[in-house]
């Protein structure tokens, strides 16, 4: 049964394998590299995750034929965002709120690695409708 205590300590893990990575590689690369450094990272972690999955969008009962990317889904749970950006951007935001309401997945984390922070100034946590039926 996944709880809200579960969703917390598996989001701790999440921004501890961020920090990692960027800690060894620093802000300034492009978003693909830290993509696939997170891949090795939660594989080192054994974080179950599926990486940059198309995600259906449907429109009036139909599915739309279009190329709609997730950069992170972490154990059908959280979303995972990954940005290299100089800020973030409310649209952003509202890009990985979406992933989260077509998927109904209850968490999210939006991270910048073009910080030099992750920890005080590049990450961002999101709760959706689903996270409050959790127990």
């Amino acid at each position: 049964m996944i709880t809200q205590s579960y969703l917390t300590d598996l989001t701790y893990k999440i921004n501890g394998a961020c920090i990692e990575v960027h800690k060894h590689l620093g802000p300034g690369l492009l978003e693909s590299i830290y993509c696939e450094a997170l891949k090795e990272e939660f594989a080192l972690r054994n974080i179950n995750f599926k990486s940059e999955f198309r995600i259906d969008v449907i429109y009036k009962e139909k599915v739309l034929n279009c190329d709609f990317r997730c950069d992170f889904l972490i154990e059908e749970i959280i979303v995972l965002e990954i940005k290299s950006v100089k800020r973030i951007e409310d649209i952003h935001k509202a890009q990985l709120l979406n992933y989260m309401g077509l998927l109904k997945i209850p968490k999210g984390i939006l991270i910048n690695f073009n910080v030099k922070n992750i920890f005080h100034e590049g990450q961002e946590t999101f709760v959706y409708k689903h996270y409050e039926q959790l127990m």
